[in-house]
């Protein structure tokens, strides 16, 4: 995350570390070709990704495992292409594609069992249409405005009792918000919305620290936990319907109310257990299943991570917190802007030609990968006034949402209205019970994970000083 420079205001946010020259040094078989798991990049996404924009608008770079990627950095450039429908998740989806899908070597080498592969392989994430229009629109359904609302009272409650046991994780004053605040309040959000009961929750925490952590031995036996108590949880939503996620992902008729999903009150093509097949709109049990695995890492890793990563810079910029202290009607806004200045998700995900193409006067042929840098594009001075700037008034330049960190177009975060409540709420939360919190370390000592795609701290070592 950018960091203030000491002699400068809280405002004026230069890049935190001195990057070495040359981005591409680590990529030393392809001159020019800025590898992601370079340490400048690591580093400091924000100004090396800064720099490849004002070099052109696509740059020919290399993924970790050294095949070549395409890199689109500029806002309008990344909001063009999140639409663009000649662009797929799958390659698979690829016209004329005969090679196997790269994810099944993968998950091969993950050593989970294989019966659980077409379950982890059918994820919202990595579809395209026509699956990925019928998988959405229910989980779209779910996610409606009134559930979300009525999730905000638990989500206080959560951020609340995190907080009352806060002083007691301290050592030597310091405590760790990530691990004792950001991520269980997430997770925790997440359990509610989802239907998790709470003797059912350590099985999540469980599952989502080996996820985030990679250990493929672990993996191995939280994952098949983890699905067996899903499908439980479906099984007993069906025999016992209630009011949350699962619950509505298995109604016949539109998740939240209103007309049913043919529109006349009619539950065509439903089974006995209210489910429609393949070709229609409803969920089979499996898919529900695997949308809500998905929700793991889309849901809770990335809103946890806003959550610290927002705590971080509202604490390194007293003049920005002092305005929220003024007006709490910002707040909305705010969140907005830590999105889009300190947003844990740096880049999309690969897609890939589905044709021949050109774009911005480069080349792409059918099947080559592209990744969309987010991070460039929300610094991008063509969209944003001083960009580098943390500045909560700051005005929207257009309708609608500008930031692209929740993604754009048809694969726009589902879950983008949750994470908003939930950093809202946590961070209003956190800074009116410890009105005297600060950061424990320098903002430049600030630890995250070396990782190309995301903007994660490991840690947030703070002081909690006198209660509110």
């Amino acid at each position: 995350m950018p960091t203030p420079a000491r002699a400068e205001t809280a405002t004026a946010v230069p890049p935190a570390r001195e990057a070495p020259a040359g981005l591409g040094e680590r990529a030393a078989a392809h001159p020019g070709e800025p590898a992601l798991m370079d340490p400048a990049l690591l580093a400091d996404p924000f100004g090396g990704y800064g720099r490849l924009r004002e070099q052109g608008p696509i740059v020919r770079g290399r993924m970790p495992d050294d095949a070549p990627v395409w890199l689109v950095t500029r806002h309008d450039d990344v909001r063009e292409l999140l639409r663009d429908q000649r662009f797929v998740n799958s390659l698979t989806a690829v016209p004329g594609w005969t090679g196997e899908d790269p994810r099944v070597a993968e998950l091969e080498r993950s050593g989970l069992p294989a019966e659980l592969h077409p379950l982890l392989l059918a994820a919202l994430p990595d579809s395209d249409p026509p699956v990925h229009t019928r998988l959405r629109r229910p989980l779209a359904r779910a996610f409606s405005a009134r559930r979300l609302q009525a999730l905000r009272p638990r989500v206080g409650a959560l951020a609340e009792d995190l907080l009352d046991a806060l002083p007691g994780h301290a050592e030597a004053g310091v405590v760790d918000l990530v691990e004792h605040f950001a991520s269980p309040l997430s997770l925790g959000a997440l359990c509610e919305l989802v239907g998790v009961p709470p003797a059912g929750r350590p099985l999540w925490h469980t599952w989502s620290a080996d996820l985030a952590a990679g250990h493929p031995e672990r993996l191995r036996v939280s994952t098949p936990a983890l699905v067996g108590q899903v499908r439980e949880l479906v099984g007993r939503r069906r025999a016992e319907p209630a009011d949350d996620l699962i619950g509505a992902l298995l109604r016949p008729g539109p998740a939240d109310g209103g007309v049913p999903a043919d529109g006349g009150g009619r539950t065509t093509g439903a089974d006995e257990a209210g489910r429609v097949g393949p070709d229609g709109d409803r969920l089979t049990d499996e898919e529900i299943v695997s949308l809500v695995l998905a929700l793991v890492p889309a849901g809770y890793g990335t809103t946890a991570h806003l959550i610290g990563n927002g705590a971080a810079a509202l604490l390194s910029h007293p003049g920005e917190r002092a305005r929220l202290d003024a007006d709490p009607a910002l707040w909305p806004r705010a969140v907005e802007e830590l999105v889009r200045w300190c947003g844990p998700v740096h880049m999309t995900g690969l897609r890939y030609a589905t044709e021949d193409l050109t774009f911005r006067d480069t080349r792409i042929r059918r099947g080559e990968a592209v990744r969309l840098v987010l991070v460039a594009a929300d610094f991008d001075p063509r969209r944003y006034p001083r960009p580098e700037r943390l500045d909560l008034t700051r005005e929207p330049v257009g309708p609608g949402e500008q930031q692209v960190g929740f993604g754009h177009g048809l694969h726009h975060c589902l879950g983008a209205a949750l994470a908003r409540q939930e950093a809202e709420v946590a961070l209003a939360a956190l800074l009116r019970r410890h009105p005297g919190l600060s950061l424990a370390v320098a903002p430049e000592q600030l630890e995250h994970a070396p990782v190309p795609d995301g903007w994660r701290l490991t840690r947030l070592p703070v002081r909690l000083g006198p209660r509110g």
